[in-house]
């Protein structure tokens, strides 16, 4: 990797006056860095200063309020999301989800931060040697190319998908965001934080190059909520999602009063599902229904070559996480 130089922070103040105003990579964060070291060692990120979050005070830790709901720091490990009791009890989603990703050994130092803002795994985009349309080249090769892992949805112009599993489980679950930047806070809707290709093929989310996620906010959870995270992988041991659905259902006995469908590693962002939300809210949920629901959730996806697998392994995620709502 190229060299650089460290600074330890030691407010959020610091770290916007050191980000760039205009211009990504020059002044890079890292907190987990099991995102950010590998780009580094691939020379796919080439900082001079990186700029040590762990460093900060309180920007980790979960807080549980009846009223206010769950407030989550960015800086808060994976493990810590994963085992927290209220966590499990209340938003079991997020708690299956976190508990999904990777390893016991990165999920105690990745962050969730770090998950919700990673890069893609796209083999082209981490290739060195190849200069595709994310890094500023003319073509996204997986069009004509290996496209096994690749999205079915929202791809055009470029055909990545968003490897986080965090993001579809808080936005199932109406999560806000909160940013800091030179000219203060800010809070969005955590869906309108994530951004497809066709608006920015360069970046996956909304954050300017001097900006700065610090937590995440999760609404108090309704009374007979349920919720569920399903991820298909390709192999047993942890590994990216193919296919995910993260999905959380306001039940009446087996009638679906609402639903949140938001699918994971099948589009460049989280992919939220309002035809099959809309199929099943409403609707006592049974075989017929369910299967429905699965079917609309990918009715208009258009897969590459190598990734049509990925229609009906979806279709059959959200028809499971639908059936399981009625048990």
């Amino acid at each position: 990797m190229e060299k650089f130089s460290y600074v330890n922070a030691t407010s959020l103040e610091q770290v916007t006056t050191l980000l760039d105003d205009s211009r990504w990579g020059e002044v890079m964060l890292i907190a987990g860095g099991t995102d950010l070291l590998g780009e580094l060692k691939e020379y796919i990120e080439t900082p001079k200063t990186l700029v040590n979050l762990k460093t900060l005070p309180g920007m980790d830790g979960i807080k549980v309020d009846d009223a206010a709901g769950l407030t989550i720091g960015a800086l808060t490990t994976i493990t810590d999301i994963a085992k927290h009791p209220a966590i499990r009890h209340h938003y079991a989603v997020l708690a299956e989800a976190a508990g999904s990703i990777a390893t016991p050994q990165i999920r105690n130092v990745g962050t969730l931060g770090g998950n919700l803002c990673q890069r893609p795994r796209c083999w082209y985009y981490r290739d060195e040697a190849t200069s595709c349309l994310k890094k500023g080249g003319d073509i996204c090769f997986a069009v004509d190319g290996l496209s096994k892992y690749h999205a079915i949805l929202g791809g055009d112009p470029v055909y990545i998908v968003h490897p986080s599993d965090l993001a579809p489980a808080l936005i199932a679950l109406g999560a806000s965001v909160k940013i800091v930047g030179p000219e203060g806070e800010k809070t969005m809707s955590l869906e309108d934080f994530f951004t497809l290709p066709a608006a920015n093929p360069f970046r996956e989310n909304v954050l300017q190059p001097n900006e700065i996620v610090v937590e995440v906010q999760v609404p108090p959870a309704k009374p007979n909520t349920k919720s569920f995270y399903l991820k298909a992988r390709e192999k047993g041991a942890p590994d990216f999602a193919l296919a995910s659905v993260a999905a959380v259902f306001e039940m009446n006995e087996k009638t679906c009063v609402s639903a949140s469908i938001v699918l994971g590693g099948v589009a460049p962002a989280p992919w939220r599902s309002k035809e099959a939300e809309a199929t099943l809210t409403g609707k006592m949920i049974d075989d017929t229904v369910s299967k429905q629901a699965g079917a609309d959730a990918v009715k208009d996806a258009q897969p590459l070559n190598d990734n049509a697998y990925k229609v009906t392994l979806t279709q059959n995620l959200v028809s499971r996480a639908a059936m399981m709502a009625t048990s």
